[in-house]
């Protein structure tokens, strides 16, 4: 009832441009199924272990560092050996080939993620606040039931239909691996990480808000009216923070060989909440980390994006920069304590007392609608009024 209400209440021009926005996200996405179409797979091809490593990798699309790791071989292994003169036998070679089989990248996702991306944008812009909607209506602003069908439809087409990859996350992990000589292609992965960093400093975090599965699916499971009691703690962001960062640093020190016997080795792997969406779990640490996410997104909100997720991290600090976001008009804000109550983290309270720092922000518009004197929108960095 309440999209019907905000639909009623916005302007001929809103209108028009609500159903451009929504023509403009379906171009979008056609235009990614014509040029990368979601069904691409990789040929079958013959392997046994009487062949190296030389020449299985490229087959493969992975570096021999990269097939040495998945072997659990050391990364300077012998490359040009037959696989069986380095102990690995036809099981192990065959579940090694399935699995990086199983890893293709849906590169129309990307477009899905603009899409995404766009109408979320466009919507905090222009379309959240009704332009004919009158003073006492200010809860038809921003109905999260927009936000929830955004989410759903990042859940569905971005997670379950299309897999685990791309997703932000591994957006910067796999730079960091190309640096170790774990793809060979490592200008590819530089590009897929400009791409999510990109719209994050664009528009504030909305990659993470707005159109991540993981982030997504956390938020829809926190939105479940349970625990609400418990859902009134946040976390202080001093703390949640220093342990991202912290943690982030220590999978660098083990990837770079600095710590452990073993260089190329990725933490991250073992505790892979987007393995959820192949419904993959050769680890029973993966799975274990599945569980307790999904638990937790119950009474807290987003536990991965807050304390491990490493693009969270970076996006964090490109949050500084970000050209579209929430504002507070310090002239009119009257600190009331609102938006700070609405805020499920405490992203609204560094803002309103002037934090240089503030925690991440995901652009769930839940203050948008809460403030009594409207000194709270989504605007320009560039905006002067």
């Amino acid at each position: 009832m309440l999209i019907k209400e905000w639909f009623g209440f916005l302007s001929k021009k809103q209108k028009i441009i609500f159903i451009s926005t929504i023509l403009l996200m379906a171009l979008i996405v056609v235009a990614g199924c014509i040029i990368a179409p979601p069904s691409q797979e990789k040929k079958e091809f013959e392997y046994s272990i009487e062949m190296s490593m030389k020449e299985l990798a490229p087959k493969l699309g992975v570096t021999g560092k990269a097939l040495a790791k998945e072997l659990n071989l050391a990364l300077d292994a012998p490359k040009a050996k037959p696989l069986k003169t380095l102990g690995i036998t036809g099981e192990q070679l065959e579940h090694v080939v399935e699995h990086l089989l199983s890893h293709l990248d849906a590169t129309v996702k990307y477009y899905i993620y603009g899409a995404l991306f766009t109408g979320g944008l466009i919507y905090l812009l222009i379309l959240g606040i009704p332009e004919n909607a009158p003073a006492g209506k200010r809860h038809s602003h921003y109905p999260p039931s927009i936000y929830t069908l955004f989410l759903l439809a990042s859940v569905i087409f971005t997670g379950f239909m299309l897999g685990k990859s791309p997703n932000p996350m591994e957006g910067i992990v796999k730079v960091f691996k190309s640096m170790v000589g774990l793809y060979p292609d490592p200008f590819n992965k530089v590009k897929a990480f400009i791409f999510f960093i990109l719209l994050a400093i664009v528009g504030n975090k909305i990659i993470c808000g707005w159109a991540c599965p993981m982030g997504a699916l956390q938020e829809l499971i926190y939105k479940i009216p349970l625990f609400k009691r418990l859902k009134k703690i946040k976390l202080p962001f001093i703390l949640t923070n220093t342990i991202r960062a912290g943690f982030f640093i220590i999978v660098l020190l083990f990837l770079f060989g600095i710590i452990g016997a073993k260089r190329g080795m990725v933490i991250y792997h073992y505790i892979n909440p987007f393995n959820l969406f192949n419904l993959e779990f050769e680890l029973a640490s993966i799975f274990t980390a599945v569980i307790v996410i999904i638990i937790f997104s119950f009474i807290v909100y987003r536990p991965f994006c807050q304390f491990i997720c490493p693009f969270g991290f970076v996006s964090w600090i490109a949050e500084r920069v970000s050209i579209f976001r929430v504002r507070i008009d310090k002239e009119k804000c009257t600190e009331c304590g609102a938006c700070i109550k609405a805020c499920p983290l405490e992203a609204a309270k560094g803002r309103v007392t002037g934090r240089i720092a503030p925690a991440d922000c995901f652009s769930c518009a839940r203050c948008l609608n809460i403030c009594p004197v409207d000194a709270i929108k989504y605007v320009s960095v560039f905006r002067k009024d």
